[in-house]
């Protein structure tokens, strides 16, 4: 499923596009159609979504898979600068083909994996309506910068993946995950970058099911 507000999820008017908000909409989602106990997955902010339902829902979550996992770094303290018209501008700034390419090459390790398919297929959300006002909002509410001193509180098995070459989040949180989650296991993904599950699909795959099993 899409996080509400991101990806190709609708963005109502007169809605909130918080953490809470996020966390609220993925409970429903889980109580009207999975309705038991799930093996829950979040790569990079959707870690940081992940480990947040967790921590409120334990009842729904028996495992929790983190891919290089937003949790404990910082998101960016522009959010109360992103007056009329600073948001647009800025969310326009980040729609930019050239800005978008340098993300994406950051993102991985091999860069032949940013094909121009590839580059086409990660801007389709940006032409849904609302994208830049759902984005502005979710940044000016601080997203999850209040998670990083409740991670210990984790109860759940969990399995950190973590690109040995990440360039977004850097390395060192992977093994702060592994230190604050007692029942966690911490596997490198070698010759990767922060989305293992994109670049390393096959052997990300296997670790998980090794894990569930």
């Amino acid at each position: 499923m899409d996080l509400l507000g991101f990806g190709f999820s609708d963005r109502p008017l007169n809605t909130s596009f918080t953490p809470e908000a996020i966390k609220t909409h993925l409970f429903y989602f889980w109580k009207a159609l999975i309705g038991r106990p799930v093996i829950l997955v979040g790569a990079s902010m959707g870690g940081a979504a992940a480990i947040d339902f967790a921590l409120t829902h334990p009842e729904a979550v028996a495992k929790l898979v983190l891919l290089d996992s937003a949790g404990f770094a910082a998101g960016p303290a522009i959010g109360k600068f992103l007056i009329p018209p600073l948001g647009f501008l800025a969310t326009e700034f980040l729609r930019q083909p050239k800005v978008r390419q340098q993300v994406s090459l950051k993102a991985y390790c091999d860069p032949s994996f940013v094909t121009a398919d590839a580059e086409l297929c990660a801007a389709l959300h940006l032409k849904l309506p609302r994208w830049n006002a759902a984005l502005i909002a979710f940044t000016k509410s601080g997203g999850y910068n209040f998670l990083s001193d409740k991670i210990s509180q984790i109860s759940q098995p969990t399995l950190i993946l973590w690109g040995d070459s990440d360039r977004i989040l850097g390395t060192k949180d992977a093994t702060r995950f592994e230190g604050a989650i007692a029942a966690s296991q911490l596997i490198w993904i070698e010759n990767c970058g922060h989305v293992p599950h994109l670049e390393k699909p096959q052997l990300t795959a296997q670790h998980i099911l090794e894990f569930i099993a």
